[in-house]
């Protein structure tokens, strides 16, 4: 899908590269044979399968460089980023959702089913202007752009600011790699955020329905026991894989992000091959996008397997 998307785009990559100024028929077709294009698509297809499957995608067009090299340097933003919009995403979704279908019905139920609706359903790039204009650009809270202030120096150790800077013991980097991620953290974790509240809520009460909840209050339990050891403990299987496919939309949404906040990261660097016609990055940046969503699909069903002993047992009958 990638390889033929990517080739529908109106434009040439050896277009962009020689300029509007052009070149010779002769120097054209050279950069065209360099670039492997002068074959037949049907040709290109079976030669980039052939080394897509011992993992090489072939050098960036623009930086001449193994596109595998760019995406090691590139991935910490996109991943910092992400995991800081899954946790306050993830905090806030499950204590919405408890509160929501613990007060079932009330003004805070109305209040996060709408909240979970309209972020569901609202733009990122439209929230993300909004999120810019009012914060950034007339409250001046936080910076527009960047992962963190020229000033700072944070040697290179994990490729996460955040981490880095206090492995360097250098606070105040620290607080500004994490001043240039709130806005941008904050726009990628709205989606998610309305997914774990509407599943943490149906889940919660799903299970309050059940018969061993009812037990469990007639025996004059606290709900605090009954919320925690009875409720959360059934209904963490949902939740948990509620979480896993809201980190597959960070990582989809995150191109839309970081284009906004020019984010140093994978999607900033796809959509920005997208328009360089850099077929070896966006093949590459789309395949092992793909291949983390995999891994962490797995990892759900593995911690689903270990907090719910009956599936584990009914998977390995």
């Amino acid at each position: 899908m990638s390889f033929s998307i990517i080739r529908l785009i109106p434009g040439d990559p050896v277009t962009n590269i020689i300029g509007e100024r052009g070149a010779s028929e002769e120097r054209v077709q050279e950069i065209r044979k360099n670039l492997g294009l002068d074959k037949s698509v049907i040709e290109q297809y079976f030669i980039f399968t052939k080394n897509a499957i011992q993992g090489e995608f072939g050098d960036s067009i623009v930086t001449k460089q193994p596109v595998w090299n760019d995406f090691k340097i590139l991935w910490p933003a996109t991943f910092e980023l992400s995991m800081l919009a899954m946790l306050w995403s993830s905090l806030a979704g499950l204590a919405l959702g408890v509160l929501a279908a613990s007060k079932r019905n009330s003004f805070w139920d109305y209040g996060a089913v709408s909240l979970s609706t309209i972020g569901f359903a609202m733009p990122l790039f439209w929230w993300g202007l909004i999120v810019i204009f009012f914060f950034a650009v007339t409250l001046g809270w936080f910076p527009v752009s960047g992962r963190i202030s020229v000033e700072f120096d944070v040697p290179y150790r994990t490729g996460l600011y955040l981490i880095d800077s206090l492995l360097s013991g250098q606070m105040n980097a620290f607080f500004s790699a994490l001043k240039h991620m709130a806005l941008p953290a904050f726009v990628l974790g709205t989606v998610s955020l309305a997914l774990i509240v509407r599943v943490t809520r149906s889940s919660f009460i799903d299970i309050q329905k059940e018969d061993y909840i009812r037990t469990a209050r007639a025996k004059g339990l606290r709900k605090s026991q009954i919320l925690f050891k009875h409720i959360f403990k059934n209904a963490l299987p949902q939740i948990l894989t509620a979480l896993g496919l809201a980190f597959g939309q960070l990582l989809t949404g995150a191109i839309m992000t970081e284009t906004l906040f020019s984010w140093p990261g994978i999607g900033r660097w796809i959509v920005k091959s997208i328009e360089a016609r850099d077929y070896p990055s966006v093949q590459a940046g789309l395949f092992y996008s793909m291949l983390i969503i995999v891994f962490i699909n797995f990892v759900t069903d593995e911690l689903i397997k270990i907090v719910n002993p009956k599936l584990r047992d009914s998977v390995n009958l």
